[in-house]
């Protein structure tokens, strides 16, 4: 960062790296999470929701690639060692034990959750005090929010396919 844009910078520095590394680390394990499950994937609807993982999993580097970019940005060093990406990452990375595509659906529904509440986090850290952190951080909300809905949606389709076999698959939030 410049001197004038350190200058009128009002947000601590570190504690911005530190939740910018935190977030770096989770897209590398969301893009995981969605390449691995396109991979894997069986069932109904298969092609269009592997289509969907796959343009997630892009999306998602491309968020890593911004992240990356702005913490060197800021004077920071993105997190090197993948080894530590979980170790950082508050969404963690499940891997899949199911390669059912709705089990794989409702896992990255629950990662998606867990993205959204980061990056609010970091427009509210950011907001009014850093303009660029948080037009980045905010432009990646908006597309956390459209996955977690194209999840959602998955779900809801899947379930109004099969409403006259009495069977239904539960949202994960419903068993909070």
């Amino acid at each position: 960062m410049g001197q004038m844009a350190q200058k009128i910078s009002k947000v601590n520095r570190g504690e911005l790296l530190k939740a910018l590394n935190e977030a770096l680390s989770e897209e590398w394990l969301a893009y995981y999470q969605y390449w691995v499950g396109a991979l894997v994937a069986k069932g109904p609807s298969r092609t269009s929701i592997v289509a969907e993982f796959t343009e997630h999993a892009n999306e998602e580097l491309d968020h890593a690639n911004q992240l990356g970019q702005r913490i060197i940005e800021l004077g920071g060093t993105p997190v090197l060692d993948p080894k530590k990406w979980d170790e950082l990452a508050r969404c963690k990375y499940d891997a899949p034990t199911n390669d059912w595509i709705m089990e794989l659906v409702k896992q990255n529904l629950v990662a998606e959750r867990c993205a959204i509440a980061r990056y609010q986090q970091i427009c509210e850290m950011t907001f009014g005090k850093d303009y660029e952190t948080f037009k980045m951080s905010a432009k990646i909300l908006k597309d956390e929010i459209e996955h977690e809905q194209e999840m959602e949606d998955f779900l809801a389709d899947y379930n109004a396919g099969i409403e006259h076999s009495g069977e239904k698959i539960d949202d994960p939030a419903d068993k909070k």
